[in-house]
């Protein structure tokens, strides 16, 4: 799991626990301030911020804390440049 000094950048492939089990997805963006996230109010900050984040699997977009992450190791960036975020087609 990540301690309170990893920082974790936009592009980097993560996971964390859900409902339903471990999910992985790609960060889409850094919150650095609060924002509202469906129907929710994101307390982010400079020192706290949270990561907008896109499901490998579907379209879902989740937001967590850094403390929620792990960073997946060998992940292709790359991917989400290119407008994909590794999802397969279905």
């Amino acid at each position: 799991m990540a301690t309170r000094s990893t920082r974790f950048r936009v592009g980097d492939h993560v996971s964390w626990n859900s409902e339903a089990g471990r999910v992985s997805g790609f960060i889409r963006k850094k919150i650095s301030a609060p924002i509202k996230f469906k129907g929710y109010t994101v307390h982010a900050s400079t020192q706290a911020p949270q990561y907008l984040i896109e499901s490998d699997r579907t379209d879902h977009l989740a937001m967590h804390k850094g403390s929620a992450l792990r960073m997946i190791r060998g992940a292709q960036p790359s991917k989400l440049l290119r407008g994909g975020a590794g999802k397969s087609e279905h």
